[in-house]
């Protein structure tokens, strides 16, 4: 269950730094919801695009060593 919850934590964190750094970038503001409580600057949407890799990366892989 704890990896589950990694993972999808990670995942919800890459979407959120992926759309914030796209709006930032490619756009006038940033997209996704932490636009809407905090400014945050484009290297900070990457660093929690890179989080969010980490962590979906190790939630999958520590799901799939629960499996086998």
């Amino acid at each position: 269950m704890k990896n589950e919850v990694i993972a999808v934590i990670g995942w919800i964190t890459l979407v959120q730094g992926v759309l914030g750094a796209g709006g930032q970038l490619f756009g006038d503001k940033a997209w996704g919801v932490l636009q809407q409580w905090w400014d945050i600057p484009t290297p900070g949407y990457v660093v929690l695009a890179l989080a969010g890799i980490a962590l979906a990366v190790w939630g999958e892989t520590a799901k799939k060593r629960a499996k086998a």
